[in-house]
């Protein structure tokens, strides 16, 4: 399979500089020698094999299980001179497209994501050590992609613009009932507690985010305007101004996007808006990438827009606004790879090798993904009538100038005061 490999190499790696020691010793040298060079070395014809294989599963894998190593540079590195040259799909051997197609067939029972099996695969993520997250997360705990509203902001000021930029788009006034569908660690909730006095309720399937939830609002004393509860929101009653998604709705599977719909439809007061914020792809439908699907988010799936906008239709829920922001989360898998490479000794404590292996691959192949591939994020405004909304967008950039005044760190954070004097203004 060596020779498989080697030609595979040959074919695909124009552009860049890349160096491959084989398991027999044999070194080959691929590229016009630009840009940042690498070197890996394979440590059995085993790992070859599998990587020639199938290589959007066993590149990964492999790499996890120590199959190769990289002497040289990084697994970005790697990963960005094989995205750089990989744009035509007719480079692809016919086995892989065959691979990739009986994947793109069996999606859908691949994506069976029932309550019981829903609560199974955010437990597989998301419950992992909360100081694990605490080493490449911002304060605030977002997982989530930031906004980067200026090229040069830390992650801790695009995490913070993108609550302000969901909050503005949001509409939220006093008192509203906010739910919000996948809440994390609580930060986007609390935020809408703290600075609008909105009444939030926050669901999750996870048993770790919804303890720290909890706990940040009962520090903070906003416990009587933010709950989150461990509930799926199939599952939740009442009527609420306001609906919020972030980062949830990549778990739903495609099977369930007419049922999460009409859920949010049922939830919504008739003066309702609905902000959905989801990774998206720019292109046409396909398969969840098979490393991601096996070891990082079990039974998840990037929509393209085409597979999102026809179930908001038929529910009789109105698209009132498409944003898609572009390279924004590019920027913020960059921040959270180069703190967990860091923090990669604290990490490997917690865990072990193998875990910071596959975290490192994870990280690496998302943000090359969003810098050469085709994902994006989506934010989907919805409201149940179209007069909910403001005609023209600048009521947005208005009033994240007015969030600014009460989420700067100079101002009191939980002064009701501030908040009028804010919304008057």
């Amino acid at each position: 399979m060596k020779f498989m490999l080697r030609a595979i190499l040959s074919k695909l790696v124009k552009r860049g500089d890349i160096t491959v020691t084989f398991a027999d010793g044999e070194v080959r040298r691929f590229g016009d020698a630009t840009g940042e060079p690498v070197h890996i070395r394979f440590n059995s014809p085993q790992a070859e094999r599998a990587v020639a294989f199938d290589p959007s599963l066993k590149f990964g894998e492999t790499y996890m299980d120590g199959g190769y190593d990289i002497l040289r540079g990084d697994m970005y590195a790697a990963l960005k001179i094989i995205f750089e040259n990989s744009s035509n799909p007719a480079l692809a051997e016919p086995w892989m497209m065959a691979i990739e197609g009986a994947r793109h067939v069996g999606r859908r029972l691949q994506q069976i994501n029932t309550m019981a099996r829903s609560s199974s695969n955010v437990r597989r993520h998301y419950d992992l050590s909360g100081e694990m997250y605490r080493l490449f997360l911002d304060s605030d705990m977002q997982y989530s992609c930031a906004y980067f509203e200026e090229p040069d902001f830390t992650i801790e000021e695009a995490q913070l613009a993108k609550r302000r930029h969901i909050a503005s788009k949001l509409l939220v006034e006093e008192g509203h009932r906010v739910l919000d569908i996948g809440c994390g660690w609580g930060g986007l909730g609390l935020y809408l507690a703290r600075h609008l006095g909105a009444s939030v309720t926050g669901v999750t399937l996870s048993t770790e985010q919804h303890a720290v939830a909890n706990e940040r609002a009962r520090k903070e004393d906003l416990s009587e305007r933010a709950e989150f509860k461990l509930l799926d929101y199939r599952k939740v009653e009442g009527a609420f101004d306001r609906l919020v998604s972030v980062g949830m709705f990549e778990h739903v599977g495609v099977n369930y996007y007419r049922e999460y719909f009409r859920h949010a439809a049922r939830l919504m007061k008739p003066n309702g808006v609905f902000l959905l914020h989801t990774i998206g792809r720019s292109d046409v439908p396909s398969s969840t990438n098979a490393f991601i699907r096996k070891y990082i988010f079990p039974g998840g799936y990037i929509p393209s827009m085409s597979e999102v906008l026809p179930h908001i239709e038929r529910t009789g829920l109105v698209v009132t606004d498409v944003e898609v922001l572009r390279l924004h989360y590019a920027e913020t898998l960059r921040a959270w790879r180069d703190r967990f490479m860091a923090n990669r000794d604290k990490a490997k404590a917690i865990y072990d090798e193998r875990f910071c292996r596959m975290w490192e691959f994870y990280l690496a192949a998302s943000e090359t993904a969003f810098r050469w591939q085709n994902l994006v994020v989506f934010q989907f405004q919805i409201a149940r009538d179209q007069t909910n909304v403001p005609m023209t967008r600048n009521y947005i950039g208005e009033a994240e100038l007015k969030l600014k005044r009460l989420d700067s760190p100079r101002e009191s954070a939980n002064s009701q005061g501030e908040r009028k004097k804010a919304a008057t203004s």
